[in-house]
């Protein structure tokens, strides 16, 4: 797994504590929080790689709280826990956007095999000099950008735009973010949908698309 940041999100006290202890223990860097409330803050301010996430809890319940993250933006994965395992609730969030489904009672080897499985599907790096998605690899020393080990040939402008996308992955970036981090300036940000479009075509021209358009907010490189 490449982050260990793990969010428990439950109202149950005695549950949370556990979990949160035994996470710790299996290695996981791990915050809490008691109600939806928290844990839209904590998504904001501790930037989990996963969110651990009970659906009945007074208040904003899980199904609100990934509402509201995904209509934000944000596509941190997200598995529910819940004593409700009826085939219309598991269906309904993962509607919503959530990545994994399971119902109480769980064991803690199921719990870590889940946000392992989980965590692959959105393995993502980044190091001093090498930068990676799914099979997308920029070597910032080389100078190079490759594919499912293909080389793609990309223009200085665009290859600073790739890896500031790849330097941010999974972050919502708005155009003026892009336009003053690539280019240096702020007053024109048709020039940033031109070279998303460029990037794109070289970089998505397989599955899964990697490149994605948050409507009225930016653009965000990730796996799906």
């Amino acid at each position: 797994m490449t982050g260990r940041k793990v969010l428990v999100v439950d109202d149950e006290d005695n549950l949370r504590s556990m979990l949160v202890a035994a996470l710790k223990y299996e290695g996981y860097d791990v915050a809490e929080a008691s109600d939806g409330n928290g844990a839209l803050g904590l998504v904001r301010t501790f930037s989990p790689n996963i969110v651990v996430l009970d659906v009945m809890m007074p208040g904003i319940d899980g199904f609100a709280v990934v509402k509201r993250l995904r209509d934000r933006g944000d596509r941190t994965p997200v598995i529910f826990l819940t004593a409700r395992d009826a085939t219309a609730d598991r269906i309904a969030g993962l509607n919503l956007g959530a990545d994994d489904y399971l119902p109480k009672p769980f064991s803690l080897d199921e719990l870590v095999a889940r946000i392992e499985s989980v965590s692959r599907r959105y393995s993502c790096s980044v190091s001093e000099s090498v930068l990676s998605c799914g099979d997308l690899v920029l070597d910032d020393i080389a100078h190079r950008v490759t594919r499912d080990g293909e080389e793609i040939d990309l223009s200085p402008t665009e290859y600073n735009l790739l890896r500031y996308l790849m330097e941010n992955t999974g972050r919502v970036l708005s155009r003026n973010q892009i336009l003053e981090n690539v280019w240096g300036y702020h007053d024109d940000t048709r020039v940033v949908e031109t070279y998303i479009g460029y990037v794109r075509k070289k970089v998505d021209r397989s599955e899964p698309h990697l490149i994605h358009t948050i409507r009225g907010v930016g653009y965000t490189l990730r796996l799906p």
